[in-house]
């Protein structure tokens, strides 16, 4: 019976083999900066490095993906600030775009804003117009009250209290009624204003358009002067 053995090349060979598996297996090489400022490429990128930022290779050494060094907590909170910045913009932008398509859609010229604004406006002065003669009328039935009271303690008589408490709720509604052509006033303001914007926003829409015809009239008028001056166009 042959002994088994094994040659000493043989045994070499195979833990040659099995240290280079790693590599092997790997598909891709991996590049970085290390302390002291050399670039590196290996299969691996040891943890300490990773926030630095590396390459990653192919076998052939292409460049496959770039993976930036992390931010430090001062970048980050510029960066977010940026984003914010660039965000709120195209916020506006598209606020911008939208309140100008629906002026185009909605009016053809200024009058059509100012009698939108004015349907708007009356119906506000309506309310404010029966708020006001409410509370005419509320004052002139405390009014009453109090002159009923007073021609009373003239007479040596005790007022009654259901009168002074009617004057109470009276004086309640009252102010009641205020809050609310306060509030109405208000709503005018607001809605005086938002006209206001639309208009000065649709007069400039319109000076675009005009520009824009001025531009183009100068163009054709420089085109035809090419052509008249060349005979051959």
């Amino acid at each position: 019976m042959k002994p088994r053995y094994c040659s000493v090349s043989a045994l070499v060979a195979a833990l040659l083999l099995q240290a280079m598996a790693p590599a092997a297996e790997s598909a891709n090489l991996y590049r970085y900066t290390n302390d002291e400022g050399n670039v590196v490429v290996d299969y691996q990128v040891p943890t300490k490095y990773v926030a630095q930022g590396y390459e990653v290779l192919n076998m052939e050494g292409v460049v496959l993906e770039v993976v930036p060094r992390q931010l430090t907590e001062e970048e980050k909170q510029v960066l977010n600030a940026q984003q914010e910045l660039e965000e709120a913009a195209r916020a506006e932008q598209e606020r911008l775009k939208e309140w100008d398509e629906s002026l185009l859609l909605r009016y053809s010229t200024i009058a059509d804003i100012e009698a939108a604004e004015e349907r708007a406006l009356r119906d506000l002065r309506i309310r404010m117009s029966i708020l006001k003669g409410n509370k005419r009328s509320l004052k002139q039935q405390v009014e009453n009250y109090q002159a009923q009271a007073a021609d009373l303690e003239r007479r040596g008589q005790e007022v009654d209290v259901a009168r002074l408490v009617a004057i109470e709720d009276i004086q309640a509604e009252i102010e009641t009624t205020d809050r609310s052509i306060n509030e109405r006033a208000r709503e005018i303001e607001e809605v005086e204003r938002a006209y206001q914007r639309d208009k000065d926003r649709f007069r400039m829409l319109l000076e675009v358009v005009e520009l824009r015809k001025t531009l183009l009239a100068k163009q054709q008028e420089e085109r035809n002067k090419e052509k008249r001056s060349d005979p051959r166009r």
